[in-house]
């Protein structure tokens, strides 16, 4: 029986996944991006929101040290249980949560970091309000979000379409959704921030070949749900049309390209 994304095992499997394949490969360049924005200094006391498996969390907590501390939210259990598994650091809580309804005190942190994850946000506004009530007064929230949509997840996103389903596409778009600099300005305003900077920069990446890449990506993802149901004929489909159209980004064994990050900072 195929798994499902409800189902607890898979769920585990995923964040499993996602820790092994992804966070290498994307989230620890682009962690390591958002956290060299934070200009993080030692003793601060630092929220991770939308941690995952703690890519971010584990290098806010070295930023620190041990006179400053660290805690990390998220919703997904699974991703709680590898990031418990993962960072080594004891000192460092989480919270089963979402951004929407962190239940810590009101100024309690000096920043709050949030990688790849506003976007995903249910509420965006409300989120931010939450972001804002646990910083201290001039504390300051940090987020970076990719987008548009690099060449190699477009091509992903049309193949998924093509292979398995419209609707499958639709997890590789919501990824890279939300970057338009004015937008979000404007969100971070709306949540009552203040002196509120947008800047974007690509970041290089150097990921598996394009065969291994797409099964990692899935596999990492709620795509993997989607693509238990598909017959072995449409999954080599999809894997060789894949291949075959990444082929012009494929450079000394490695699929070479770029995201482009915006990072916005602001101040409570």
């Amino acid at each position: 029986m195929s798994p499902r994304p409800y189902d607890a095992a898979y769920a585990k499997r995923a964040a499993e996944n996602y820790e092994r394949y992804f966070v290498p490969v994307i989230g620890t360049p682009v962690a390591d991006d958002l956290v060299q924005a934070a200009a993080l200094r030692p003793g601060e006391r630092v929220l991770d929101v939308a941690c995952g498996t703690g890519a971010v969390t584990r290098l806010a907590a070295e930023r620190v040290g041990p006179e400053g501390a660290v805690e990390g939210l998220d919703p997904n259990a699974a991703m709680l249980a590898v990031a418990r598994e993962t960072v080594s650091e004891p000192s460092i809580e989480w919270h089963e949560a979402p951004a929407e309804a962190i239940p810590l005190p009101d100024e309690s942190f000096d920043v709050v970091l949030c990688g790849m994850g506003l976007q995903f946000f249910s509420d965006r506004q409300t989120g931010l309000e939450e972001i804002r009530r646990v910083l201290r007064p001039g504390g300051r929230f940090v987020a970076n979000l990719p987008g548009p949509t690099p060449p190699p997840l477009e091509i992903m996103a049309e193949e998924l379409a093509r292979h398995v389903g419209p609707e499958s596409a639709s997890f590789v778009h919501l990824v890279f959704a939300l970057h338009d600099a004015d937008e979000l300005r404007a969100l971070a305003q709306d949540a009552g921030f203040d002196a509120v900077d947008v800047r974007s920069a690509h970041i290089a990446l150097e990921l598996p070949l394009p065969e291994d890449f797409l099964w990692q990506y899935v596999r990492s993802t709620p795509l993997a749900g989607a693509v238990a149901d598909v017959d072995q004929e449409h999954r080599a489909a999809l894997e060789r049309d894949y291949a075959a159209r990444c082929r012009e980004f494929v450079e000394d064994g490695a699929l070479k390209g770029s995201v482009r990050m915006t990072t916005v900072t602001a101040t409570r």
